[in-house]
């Protein structure tokens, strides 16, 4: 999260240029622009989420699932391994999931240590009801450009 509401002068950072001889003017004000712009876009899609009962880390679960067109699951390890993320988290976020009724996990019936996990219809309903307004909030932030600042 990115917490300036204001940022930095042009002026200001050519001052501090002046001192760090190896800082990139252009380069420096391009990355606070584009934080800002990220931290901008983050909050109005977790607000966006929230109406959903989800949760970024949530939705990336669904749609890293959804988006695998010759499977109906992953194990968990292969979520693990497209989410950076912690086992724990993980494993704390696939039950909420499973508890919503978005997911179901399942035992594999060679290799009790792994466990698949699929979308149930409620989770491709609710994944396929949140994208529009998903994609509508990045097409508008990166739309607007520098005028959301």
């Amino acid at each position: 999260m990115f917490f300036l509401k204001e940022l930095p002068s042009r002026a200001t950072l050519e001052t501090y240029a002046k001192t760090y001889k190896q800082m990139n003017v252009e380069a420096v004000q391009a990355g606070l622009v584009l934080m800002r712009r990220a931290s901008l876009l983050e909050r109005e899609i977790e607000a966006y989420f929230a109406d959903y009962e989800l949760s970024q880390l949530r939705f990336h679960i669904l749609i890293v699932i959804d988006r695998e067109v010759a499977r109906d699951s992953l194990t968990m390890t292969e979520i693990l391994a497209r989410i950076d993320v912690s086992k724990p988290v993980m494993t704390r976020t696939l039950s909420g999931l499973e508890t919503q009724g978005l997911i179901t996990i399942m035992g594999d019936e060679k290799d009790k240590r792994l466990k698949h996990v699929c979308l149930t219809k409620m989770g491709k309903d609710k994944l396929h009801a949140v994208l529009p307004g998903y994609h509508a909030l990045i097409n508008h932030m990166m739309q607007e450009g520098e005028n959301v600042l």
